[in-house]
């Protein structure tokens, strides 16, 4: 984690297109002393939405953030904005569900043990006891929560329960090999991301490389997209493709998937981290770093 973090607020803001909108927001920001690092901003001239990524400085701030909030809500009210706000001196907190592949997993902590997760990790979930060794090694509590068919709904309750003792603000599947229930979705809005590889729904169950090798597929790859009632349709986050050719084996296409999966996902578990996206609907608006 950065132990050297800023003090900065980030605004994510959209609303329908018009003249003025940046003047405006950026005036407000002047206006009452505050530095606006970085502004990014992005017009869908196909269904007239506007987004802005707005980084402040909030060092000198001379007023209690209750204030600064009331204050900028009045704005949004006048612009018709719909906005969220966050700190950077919020650490948020993530936990990781996995079942019995580790190459995600450890990827997720290897940047994390580097700084390069801004988060806490307080739990590793699972249903399967295969990786405590893995979290032993970075010295994170793992739990077991096995689940079949009788015990599902019990078993999700306690998981459940177990996030909000740690106030958890993330949750990641990180080959989580089961779906979640409509209940533990709607829990957490928006804040659960799933990888997946590239070939759904074209080869879904069990050993998909084995089927793209007869198939003879030319390109493979992996999506992250945050979790939804409907299965591996939510908003697409991020996505990766590796170009193959015929002298792949079905081995060797697993472990180029495995490659791009750990990737794709801390990509995009970075980039929720790092308040960069915006829904639009189905879409996402991802702002770069």
């Amino acid at each position: 984690m950065n132990t050297n973090k800023k003090n900065e607020a980030i605004f994510l803001i959209s609303t329908q297109d018009r003249k003025g909108i940046l003047a405006e927001v950026s005036g407000f920001f002047s206006k009452n002393n505050f530095n606006v690092i970085k502004s990014q901003t992005y017009s869908d001239l196909i269904d007239g939405q506007y987004f802005m990524r707005i980084r402040i400085d909030l060092s000198d701030m001379q007023i209690t953030c209750k204030k600064f909030e009331e204050d900028f809500a009045e704005l949004a009210e006048k612009l018709k904005l719909n906005y969220t706000i966050h700190y950077t001196s919020n650490v948020q907190k993530m936990a990781i569900m996995v079942s019995k592949t580790s190459h995600c997993l450890y990827d997720l902590l290897m940047h994390h043990s580097e700084g390069e997760l801004d988060c806490e990790i307080p739990l590793i979930i699972s249903n399967h006891p295969d990786l405590e060794v893995v979290a032993d090694r970075f010295r994170i509590p793992y739990y077991c929560f096995p689940v079949n068919g009788a015990n599902k709904a019990e078993q999700e309750a306690q998981i459940l329960d177990l996030l909000k003792k740690h106030h958890i603000d993330l949750v990641v599947m990180a080959r989580y090999m089961q779906v979640l229930s409509d209940n533990f979705i709607s829990n957490y809005p928006n804040k659960i991301i799933n990888i997946h590889h590239a070939f759904l729904p074209a080869f879904q169950g069990g050993n998909p490389y084995q089927r793209a090798w007869e198939r003879g597929v030319k390109m493979i790859g992996a999506t992250a997209h945050y979790a939804t009632k409907d299965l591996d349709e939510g908003p697409i986050i991020e996505q990766d493709v590796e170009r193959i050719n015929h002298e792949n084996t079905p081995e060797e296409l697993r472990a180029i998937g495995k490659d791009i999966e750990r990737r794709v996902l801390t990509r995009a578990v970075t980039e929720h981290l790092e308040h960069r996206i915006i829904l639009s609907g189905l879409r996402t608006i991802v702002f770069s770093r």
